[in-house]
């Protein structure tokens, strides 16, 4: 296959993976943005199911109650009733009155209001302080470094932040009496989150003194004849009924709201039942979290929470839900009610696990057989390139002893040749030597395929190691003296009995040796060695050769690889013999390992078991 082909089917394999991640990627983002959406809606359904809830549950109380009172206040009205009638008139003059004084009391609220939202529009960072408070610390100057500023971020949800400016003393010293009922608010300038000056504005009184003292007035005069004349009347609300005609439910339920709207948000609240309804809300909704439970009053003081913590960064990693308490009350709700849910993330994954295991194990699926495809691509390349480097030089080895009998056979045809007998056996020779080596050259070849199909028969005999060590250098000697070599034996096991084939063992014994040869630069210096230990026999086989680089060792073992020793043909060879060697070592229950140096050696260790001693018993 060709360069180009191979880098086409990556970059395209490539491409697909990179695709399928993305595709997944974008289906589980998604996935994770729907559930966490519906778990939202399903929160927030719940809080506002449990808001109704609380708020019917009081009204159902209040009106229980009311029943009660107005059972026992319906028996004495009847006998008061008639003889109170004749003084309603005098009654409402003190209520119209009253009402024009509410009016007019309004409208200097109402001023102060629209006073208060200018400075507010003009300074957002205005602070009330009390009059005892201003003049202690702001109006005597020496004081004024007791004053202390505090910035705290409240984050109340989606990414925002609430910044309230607390003020307060850092010393107490004793305070000084308010001269006057005026509204003064404190304007501090912060630079680099520290005040560097501050400013005092001062508003008319939040109400009209005089104003509430004749309301007050009126209103002890009115509860003067309630006790006196109308006991019948026990509120303003009963009173207004009789006089106005005003239908009773409707004055009944004005009353019913602003008396519970009166009463303390602590005593409105009912934890037990809250918390109940809210477990009972969210396992409607088959939400089972664990939650943390806050409620505030209209002040944002906490009136109750399952999470005590000082760290506002901690409450801000949190999932918070929230919802009004009695927001149907006449003025503004009186409570706000928070859940912190402190893992929704790792929830919502639990409920998309049955999707993420598969697509995982899907994605790796597709990983793994993307390298496997493409480590078998450059396997079978490597090996398609070898097996080319091999009919290269298995046609140069056949190549050079055919033409060599060739030549003989030409040359015996001719008939002065043919005459000489001392030539006629020279070339007889030649012709058998040839053959021989073709021979040796084919029956390597059909070893390896032997192998490689699981054909090859291995005899299991006593075989000493020894004597076929000696054997393949006695045979090997002519050669090495050819090469004018130098050979050191130390042929000295004291127990060399093993189990194995000595036809396969002199083979590898040979290519060992004959590796050793033919891979020296020089004149070739060989050792061989044998050795016990435990229970094995060793076999060394070391030359100083041109030895091999790290990355050639790792490769030896590999068929048809040949280390490259140039363009001249100087090392011939198929690439099989050791790849022979190690696989009839392994058949043998032996190791073979090797230590190699660039330009300064190799050395072969073959180890193999003594007779009657297993692999699995060596130590």
């Amino acid at each position: 296959m060709k360069k180009r082909s191979i880098t086409l089917i990556i970059w395209l394999m490539s491409v697909a993976l990179v695709g399928v991640m993305a595709m997944q990627y974008y289906f589980i983002r998604e996935s994770f943005k729907q559930k966490s959406q519906l778990f939202d809606e399903a929160v927030t359904a719940a809080l506002a199911s449990v808001a109704s809830k609380i708020e019917k549950q009081e009204i159902f109380e209040f009106a229980r109650e009311q029943d009660r009172i107005n059972q026992e206040k319906f028996k004495a009205d009847q006998a008061m009733r008639e003889r109170n009638e004749q003084l309603l008139a005098g009654q409402l003059e003190i209520q119209e009155r009253i009402k024009k004084l509410q009016q007019q009391q309004f409208a200097y609220e109402q001023r102060y209001r629209e006073e208060e939202e200018n400075l507010k529009a003009l300074a957002p960072n205005a602070i009330y302080v009390n009059n005892a408070f201003y003049e202690t610390y702001i109006r005597r100057k020496r004081y004024q470094t007791y004053i202390d500023f505090n910035v705290v971020n409240k984050y109340v949800g989606e990414g925002y932040f609430d910044t309230d400016i607390q003020l307060s003393a850092k010393r107490e010293v004793p305070l000084v009496p308010a001269k006057d009922d005026s509204t003064r608010f404190i304007i501090p300038y912060f630079r680099n989150n520290r005040v560097e000056a501050m400013q005092t504005a001062t508003l008319i009184p939040r109400t009209n003194g005089e104003i509430a003292d004749q309301l007050q007035e009126l209103e002890n005069q009115l509860g003067a004849l309630n006790v006196k004349k109308l006991q019948q009347a026990t509120t303003l609300f009963d009173t207004l009924a009789i006089i106005g005609g005003k239908s009773e439910d409707i004055l009944k339920d004005i009353e019913s709201s602003i008396l519970l709207a009166k009463k303390p948000f602590r005593e409105r609240l009912n934890i037990k039942f809250l918390k109940r309804e809210l477990d009972a809300e969210l396992n409607k909704r088959d939400i089972y979290v664990p939650f943390n439970i806050e409620v505030r009053d209209d002040q944002s003081y906490i009136i109750y929470e399952t999470l005590q913590s000082n760290n506002p960064k901690t409450k801000k990693q949190f999932a918070k839900y929230s919802t009004k308490l009695f927001e149907n009350d006449l003025n503004s709700s009186p409570g706000l009610l928070s859940i912190y849910f402190p893992n929704k993330s790792s929830v919502i994954r639990d409920t998309m696990s049955y999707m993420l295991l598969p697509m995982i194990a899907l994605l790796a699926l597709l990983i793994g057989a993307f390298a496997y495809t493409l480590s078998i691509i450059f396997k079978q390349k490597k090996i398609s390139e070898m097996k080319t480097d091999f009919m290269n030089n298995m046609t140069h080895e056949f190549k050079t002893p055919v033409a060599t009998i060739m030549i003989a056979s030409e040359s015996l045809r001719d008939p002065e040749i043919a005459a000489d007998g001392k030539r006629v056996d020279r070339l007889a020779n030649i012709i058998y030597d040839e053959n021989v080596r073709l021979g040796n050259h084919i029956e390597r070849v059909l070893n390896i395929a032997r192998l490689e199909k699981e054909n090859l028969k291995i005899e299991k005999v006593d075989v000493h190691i020894n004597s076929v060590v000696s054997g393949v250098l006695d045979s090997m000697n002519l050669q090495l003296q050819r090469a004018n070599g130098i050979l050191h034996m130390d042929i000295a096991a004291p127990d060399d009995l093993v189990v194995g084939d000595e036809l396969h063992l002199s083979n590898v014994f040979f290519n060992l040796v004959d590796n050793a040869i033919k891979y020296s630069k020089d004149a070739p210096e060989i050792t061989v060695k044998t050795y016990n230990t435990k229970h094995t026999i060793i076999v060394t086989i070391a030359d100083k050769g041109m030895g091999m680089t790290k990355d050639q060792k790792e490769k030896i073992f590999d068929q048809f690889y040949r280390i490259p020793t140039g363009n001249v043909h100087n090392v011939k060879g198929f690439g099989l013999g050791l790849s022979y060697v190690n696989d009839i070592i392994k058949r043998l229950n032996g190791k073979i390992q090797v230590k190699s140096e660039k330009d300064k050696g190799t050395i072969f260790e073959l180890t193999f078991p003594l007779k009657g001693i297993t692999p699995d018993r060596e130590a």
